[in-house]
């Protein structure tokens, strides 16, 4: 009996690392935070997520379970440390081995990091009591397999916790590899949430142009709503 030939098409996992590949070549300056626009872009979403922290009445963050769902190279595990989380509640989830490689180097060996496919990641159920996903979703083009990752962050939560998200809101007419999350859709990933959402980051094109004039004025303009290019959500599990 013959064998069916193995399907040639990449798995959804497998084209959602091509893109990150793609994306990540040349953009090592991007994103450094030598660079102006990627600073301030970095401390406003801090400076939101404490804000966060704070209204929710997480104040002593030594005691909270953290997933963070394609944690790269470990960039924002590192400020969650520094804002007092504990290594041994931190985890981490990467699909990329190379970025992988790099956040195990950097990151305590008591902060646990995993590498592949969220969907099925060894997260145990109702054990979290947040999950962050940033600049995630607008990389997967596959709804479907969007949902997936979305329902495997909701099982995770305990009732009560809730999923933090940072992403693009519109589409990036420059890249065809990202596709933007706004409210909307991201309400439809979590039906069942209470969806706290607000704008942020002033649109990296513009920001990186201003930036190279006066870092001052990307602080002004990121004060105009339509300017700005990111949601960050939290989205709250019922509790039931």
């Amino acid at each position: 009996m013959t064998q069916p030939a193995p399907d040639p098409r990449p798995t959804d996992a497998e084209a959602m690392a091509a893109r990150y590949a793609r994306r990540a070549t040349g953009s090592a300056d991007r994103y450094s935070l030598l660079d102006a626009a990627a600073l301030r872009e970095r401390q406003g979403r801090q400076r939101a997520l404490v804000r966060l922290l704070r209204r929710h009445g997480h104040t002593d963050l030594s005691s909270l379970m953290l997933t963070e769902l394609g944690c790269g190279h470990g960039a924002n595990l590192l400020e969650l440390l520094q804002l007092g989380f504990a290594p041994r509640h931190l985890h981490g989830i990467e699909l990329l081995p190379d970025r992988h490689a790099v956040a195990r180097q950097r990151l305590p060996e008591a902060l646990s990091l995993w590498l592949g496919d969220a969907s099925i990641a060894p997260v145990a159920p109702r054990s979290q009591d947040l999950v962050l996903v940033s600049t995630v979703f607008s990389s997967v083009l596959d709804g479907a397999f969007q949902q997936r990752l979305a329902d495997a962050t909701w099982r995770w939560l305990k009732p009560g916790g809730a999923v933090i998200v940072y992403d693009f809101r519109i589409d990036n007419p420059r890249n065809a590899d990202v596709r933007g999350v706004p409210a909307r859709r991201l309400r439809s990933l979590y039906p069942e949430g209470r969806a706290e959402i607000a704008s942020l980051t002033l649109a990296p094109p513009l920001a990186r142009a201003v930036g190279r004039l006066h870092p001052g004025l990307i602080d002004a303009l990121v004060l105009l709503p339509p300017l700005r290019t990111h949601l960050l959500a939290w989205v709250v599990k019922p509790l039931r």
